[in-house]
């Protein structure tokens, strides 16, 4: 009997009542969007903003990919055989 109580659905709670009622999942979490008419500067700052936000992420993305890249060079080369590498003779012309 307790477990039928605690598998019991509560009404307008549980996402398979509102397929039931015709929204999805995705239609409930969609985020509120500003619909008023804002000042031009303010449009302006923000835009500024995000362009250097963007920069921020782009630039953030290049290091980590070269960080990325670089691992990989040491590691190939930590397990690459020495003598390949640096053959004998090397730095002699």
């Amino acid at each position: 009997m307790k477990r039928e109580a605690a598998k019991q659905r509560l009404p307008y709670t549980d996402a398979w009542c509102a397929n039931v009622l015709g929204r999805t999942s995705q239609q409930e979490s969609r985020t509120v969007v500003e619909t008023r008419i804002k000042p031009y500067y303010q449009e302006v700052a923000e835009k500024a903003a995000r362009i250097v936000e963007l920069r921020r992420y782009r630039r953030n993305q290049v290091f980590g990919l070269v960080l990325v890249a670089l691992t990989i060079l040491i590691v190939g080369l930590v397990r690459t055989n020495p003598k390949w590498i640096f053959p004998p003779g090397w730095w002699r012309p």
